[in-house]
């Protein structure tokens, strides 16, 4: 437990490979109970595990297998985005930040409604405990603005040179997948090459996400989480040359490399 004017005791949690596996109730399970504090937290994303719950759970621990990831080499932006993604860098009013309102983020990731989901793991005891994480800088968010309103982004945590992806949302088309490429270009240019996402879905497959065996995601978080992170988490557009986008003498964004 962690207590009040001391070093927090922070427990080991089981080895992964005791998670529940395909054939059980819950694939990917490893154990329950604890507490949502920055170390616990940080440690266990530094073994691939994180905290997924509903309310009146105890918080619950998982490592799934296999592991959704995005290589951000594999990146797919496809024509359709890439085109609106070009008219919205160029659109006044329109602009990407970063950590600009976190915990706004997270309030809209947990109030957005999600096809086939009811209810939210996101809870307030999730929103505090990541706020806390953000605060320490291991949180960051990345968002999308028009106008001055915040109409989408997502959330994730930073160890190292691994970015773990938490959740997204959008209250307009293709705010949470420009929110994405922005963070898909902030981490070619800063040396990150995975994105985890937790859990296989359509969506993320389509955006270029694969699903990888644990183990070949624990032995990329051994050789990754123990560099140095990049020290300034910012909107810089020059990273968006990282995504072949580029801007014609007339201002307008260009690219010689369209995927169908």
């Amino acid at each position: 437990m962690e207590g009040a004017g001391q070093a927090p005791l922070i427990w080991p949690f089981p080895p992964t490979s005791a998670a529940l596996g395909p054939d059980s109730d819950a694939p990917g399970l490893l154990c329950a109970g604890g507490r949502l504090g920055v170390a616990r937290l940080t440690l266990a994303y530094r073994q691939g595990i994180f905290p997924w719950y509903s309310a009146g759970q105890p918080v619950l621990w998982w490592t799934t297998d296999p592991r959704m990831v995005l290589q951000v080499a594999n990146f797919r932006l496809h024509r359709s985005l890439r085109k609106a993604l070009q008219r919205f860098l160029v659109t006044p009013g329109c602009e990407i930040r970063v950590d600009s309102a976190f915990e706004r983020v997270m309030r809209h990731c947990s109030a957005t409604p999600r096809e086939g989901q009811q209810g939210t793991w996101i809870v307030d005891e999730v929103i505090d405990a990541y706020v806390r994480m953000h605060r320490a800088g291991r949180a960051h968010s990345f968002e999308t603005w028009v106008d001055g309103e915040l109409v989408g982004g997502l959330y994730g945590v930073n160890i190292g040179r691994m970015f773990y992806g938490e959740s997204m949302f959008a209250h307009r088309t293709d705010a949470s997948k420009f929110a994405l490429a922005a963070l898909v270009a902030f981490c070619r240019a800063h040396g990150i090459d995975w994105i985890d996402c937790q859990q296989e879905t359509a969506h993320l497959a389509s955006m270029g996400a694969s699903p990888l065996p644990r183990a070949r995601f624990e032995r990329h978080l051994s050789a990754v989480v123990d560099l140095p992170a990049p020290e300034s988490w910012s909107y810089d557009p020059a990273n968006w040359s990282r995504l072949d986008l580029r801007t014609s003498p007339a201002g307008f964004i260009t690219s010689t490399n369209d995927t169908a």
